[in-house]
């Protein structure tokens, strides 16, 4: 934009005649580019410029780049002030007439050194910013950061704290038939929740494909690449809530995965993970005394219901129907009106190569049997089968179901039973040996 402003500027100079003219253009056009500067420069309340933010390093980062931004602008001043004073001084109504030269050795030393002198000033305060961010050493929490599409995992090191992240924004106000809220898909049901004043590193990783943790205010975003942890810090000095998002194109919903930080006092922070700890293993004590219970027909597909509509409708859709040639429909699905063991084991373990998630660790047993029970009688499978969560325990820790179970046992039952009998027969007999019976047992045996 500013180029081509100027150009149309230094045409309007140079074929005017009007001495007055040119000099009053040239000093409105260098006045207007000079006040342009101070407005995208502005600090953190215009949308023009980075944020300033609420660590060490986003002020660093925010300094290093006005001092670029600034180096850049005083390269402008003088590029456009030479362009200028030349266009006005050797102007063709003067009757200038331009000197013919091809090269100048001089010349081309200084336009050669100069560059490299700004090019190392600009790298000496880059190279120290870059050292600093990438240094994780000395953390005193570390959380692991786990994308996969479409929502974040995080688990607190030596504390038995792990969650995942969802957006809340409701499905109206995306489809527009609802007023968007003010942190319209950047609000979720589960923030981070981390201390101020104190070294956080972050282990980051993905499920799936690539994402990428942004958090502007901490100046972090690093990728969270399937198979491999890449590693960032922050130290916040400020309580607050801060919002990001996935920088990284992800699928379908990328769109849909925020980040929303909440930065507390160190002694709430505290608080809060103890709190925490004592819910999580509240919640795997009740889960546990979760297997022993029979749920109905109709609370598994309530509970089922919920689930699938949070967690698999993304994809599936809520009419079960799926999308074509992008992901399967569960409505009239062989998976779901079929072999029962097979469907239980594609959503427990997900499947390789596909888009379909294993959910053994983002559901509990209840949750996972409900989910099953309503894909395999929802939308007029009717397979009227009723997935219990020992039944699913009952996978997990076996890799079968109940009923198979009792099955391979009987048959190993009769098999033993049958192999018991035979020797029986042949060795217990009443009859007393004769050559024809002893030459007939080895056949026997």
């Amino acid at each position: 934009m500013i180029r081509s402003w100027t150009n149309v500027v230094a045409y309007l100079i140079a074929n005017s005649s009007d001495r007055r003219f040119s000099l009053r253009l040239a000093v409105r056009a260098f006045i207007g580019m000079l006040l342009f500067v101070p407005m995208i420069a502005t600090p953190s309340e215009t949308r023009l410029n980075l944020t300033q933010g609420v660590t060490e390093i986003s002020g660093k980062v925010y300094d290093l780049h006005m001092l670029i931004f600034y180096i850049c602008c005083a390269i402008g001043v003088v590029v456009f002030g030479v362009m200028f004073y030349s266009i006005i001084r050797h102007r063709k109504s003067r009757g200038v007439k331009a000197a013919h030269f091809h090269e100048s050795t001089k010349v081309e030393i200084l336009w050669t050194i100069i560059p490299i002198i700004i090019l190392v000033l600009m790298a000496i305060p880059a190279t120290k910013t870059l050292i600093a961010m990438e240094d994780t050493s000395q953390d005193d929490l570390t959380i692991t950061v786990t994308g996969s599409q479409w929502k974040w995992h995080y688990r607190y090191f030596n504390h038995d704290v792990a969650f995942y992240s969802f957006l809340t924004t409701s499905q109206k106000q995306i489809e527009g038939s609802e007023q968007k809220g003010e942190h319209y898909l950047l609000e979720v049901d589960n923030p981070l929740v981390v201390p101020v004043n104190r070294k956080i590193r972050f282990l980051m990783t993905s499920d799936d494909v690539i994402h990428s943790w942004w958090v502007p205010d901490f100046a972090v975003k690093k990728d969270a690449v399937p198979g491999f942890i890449n590693e960032a810090w922050t130290k916040i000095d400020k309580p607050g809530i801060y919002r990001g998002q996935c920088a990284e194109l992800c699928g379908r919903n990328h769109g849909f995965m925020p980040i929303v930080v909440q930065a507390l006092p160190e002694d709430e922070f505290d608080t809060w993970l103890a709190k925490q700890e004592q819910m999580a293993a509240a919640k795997k004590a009740e889960q546990e005394k979760a297997l022993g219970k029979t749920l109905s027909m109709d609370e598994l597909m309530a509970l089922g219901e919920k689930v699938y509509n949070d967690r698999c409708a993304v994809c599936h859709q809520v009419n079960g129907e799926g999308m074509a040639n992008v992901f399967p429909a569960m409505k009239g699905s062989p998976i779901a009106t079929g072999d029962l063991l097979q469907h239980i084991d594609i959503v427990i373990n997900g499947k390789t190569g596909t888009a379909m998630q294993a959910f053994a660790n983002q559901l509990n047993e209840e949750e996972l049997a409900a989910v099953v029970t309503y894909e395999r009688n929802a939308w007029g499978n009717d397979t009227g089968d009723a997935v219990q969560a020992s039944d699913i325990k009952q996978v997990l820790t076996n890799g079968t179901l109940p009923d198979e179970n009792n099955a391979q046992a009987n048959t190993q039952s009769s098999s033993s039973s049958e192999t018991n009998a035979t020797p029986d027969t042949s060795v217990t007999s009443n009859s007393k040996a004769t050559p024809e019976t002893m030459d007939s047992q080895p056949e026997a045996q």
